[in-house]
């Protein structure tokens, strides 16, 4: 799966006692209602977001999680994660087609209805 939006916060990495290491980012969706989302960046990955800055606009490929907790109390709870394991930059100019206006046609465009003279309705209902 991918997201994409722009880099709203980098955290700094944190090391666990095991000599687990991860890396967070939230990137702000671009769509109606933006959305902040949380990726987590494990071990090896963190080294991904070191050339990010925060406002730059980014798809990053993710992969989304699930575990299952059992309390003390016996109560079964769910979480749920989203981990990059690819960031790639994306310039605003990168999808524009290199030329902007499409060539006019040689032929005249006809403003006459194609169906207009059939009478042949041939449909089931």
């Amino acid at each position: 799966m991918e997201l994409q939006g722009t880099v709203k916060k980098l955290f700094d990495a944190q090391t666990f006692a095991s000599g687990f290491q991860k890396r967070e980012m939230v990137i702000l969706t671009q769509e109606q209602y933006p959305q902040p989302i949380n990726i987590e960046f494990l071990s090896d990955k963190i080294s991904l977001l070191d050339n990010l800055k925060e406002g730059e606009n980014v798809k990053v490929g993710i992969n989304i999680r699930g575990r299952e907790w059992v309390s003390p109390q016996g109560e079964t709870k769910y979480f749920n994660s989203i981990t990059g394991w690819r960031v790639e930059k994306v310039f605003e100019n990168a999808s524009e087609p290199t030329q902007a206006m499409p060539q006019q046609s040689a032929s005249p465009v006809s403003n006459e209805n194609p169906f207009a003279g059939d009478d042949d309705d041939d449909l089931p209902f």
